[in-house]
């Protein structure tokens, strides 16, 4: 390595520490985001404050009470003497679901024909949709352990035996933890958006003290401004990954089935991609706002249409195209798969093979136009 582009280097990473909000961006940004979304954007729902009207004040509709309250997915909030207090709950966002027990439930249920009623604050339909499912499932387990214990107390325990038995196994995650899913997310947004952002404020900053024509006029070759000014990135941007990782499998029990050397590999691909996107913003704005807001109009429909957040299965077919020329998408994957699921080379290669072509295109088409701005 030229003593040339060591200097740049060694520049470059004097004046990273030399400026608190790039060391806040690439130090303390990371971490925010690894907890904020390992206990904030999850799709577990627990704990759903419900309120309930139990008219009927029987063993049978404390019974049913306590299957919904062990069950874990509802907290029995409030206690009702009227459908309009159950509304008026609902509508202040102190209760998010309720429960009416009619009055005669004892003796209809003993009939076999008992009916409750349940409502649900569906303006969240996130929240709202898993609750309903929930309910459903607390009362079709309810129902069935009622009609077993009937029939055991009629002696007739051979008519118990289901007809059909399906018994479900989760692989590679069993408790569903979102934590799980969101992490490895962190880590490949964190590469691909501080990379971007980092690189492309950087050389416009260059520009904009005027320190860029005095590194032109110097006998430093074109290339080795180029991997001078990105190399640091490129490093801190690997010290990232390992902290996020180290934390997320600590912290959150996030685990590692997969080759480390696999996921350094793939992460490499990911950066030529981000660090060419930043590379080729900084040659066509003239300020750090204008480089940033460039960065961000292509990072913000990265993030939303690469899988982060939402399964591309369930976005419109033109969104799901749209999501193929975004690398992100292919690296979470990636990510994932080797996180998760302990996967190898030969499951994830068309992932491997697209952003290796998406890196190259991108940061060769980058450097290419930032030379010749060079020149």
């Amino acid at each position: 390595m030229s003593t040339r582009l060591l200097s740049i280097i060694r520049k470059e990473f004097i004046q990273i520490w030399r400026d608190p909000r790039t060391v806040a961006i690439i130090i303390i940004l990371p971490i925010m985001q690894l907890f904020l979304m390992g206990y904030a954007a999850t799709n577990d729902v627990r704990n759903v404050p419900m309120a309930f009207w139990d008219q009927s004040q029987t063993p049978a509709s404390r019974a049913l009470l306590d299957a919904f309250r062990a069950a874990g997915y509802f907290r029995i909030a409030y206690e009702v003497d009227s459908e309009d207090q159950l509304r008026a709950l609902i509508e202040e966002g102190k209760a998010r679901a309720g429960l009416i027990i009619p009055s005669d439930y004892g003796e209809r249920l003993a009939d076999g024909e008992a009916q409750v009623a349940f409502i649900l604050d569906g303006s969240d339909p996130t929240v709202g949709s898993t609750a309903l499912s929930s309910a459903r499932s607390i009362g079709q387990a309810h129902s069935t352990r009622i009609l077993e214990e009937r029939l055991a107390a009629l002696g007739m325990t051979d008519m118990m035996q289901q007809p059909l038995d399906v018994r479900t196994q989760v692989w590679y995650n069993p408790d569903l933890v979102s934590a799980y899913f969101m992490i490895p997310g962190v880590i490949g947004m964190i590469l691909y958006a501080i990379t971007s952002v980092l690189t492309a404020t950087t050389i416009v900053r260059e520009r904009e003290r005027g320190t860029i024509e005095q590194l032109i006029v110097t006998p430093i070759r074109p290339w080795e401004l180029v991997v001078g000014k990105i190399l640091p990135y490129v490093i801190l941007a690997f010290l990232d990954t390992f902290e996020v990782l180290a934390i997320g499998h600590w912290w959150f029990d996030v685990p590692v089935r997969g080759d480390l050397g696999l996921l350094v590999f793939t992460s490499g691909l990911l950066l030529l991609s981000g660090l060419g996107i930043g590379l080729f913003f900084s040659t066509m704005a003239n300020t750090q706002q204008e480089a940033m807001l460039m960065v961000w109009m292509t990072l913000l429909p990265a993030i939303f249409l690469s899988g982060f957040f939402f399964p591309i299965e369930a976005m419109p077919q033109v969104l799901q195209w749209l999501s193929r020329i975004i690398p992100l998408r292919y690296y979470l994957v990636i990510i994932r798969s080797i996180l998760l699921k302990g996967a190898g080379l030969p499951a994830i290669q068309d992932e491997i093979l697209a952003l290796a072509l998406f890196g190259v295109a991108i940061m060769g088409a980058a450097a290419a136009r930032f030379r010749k701005r060079l020149d």
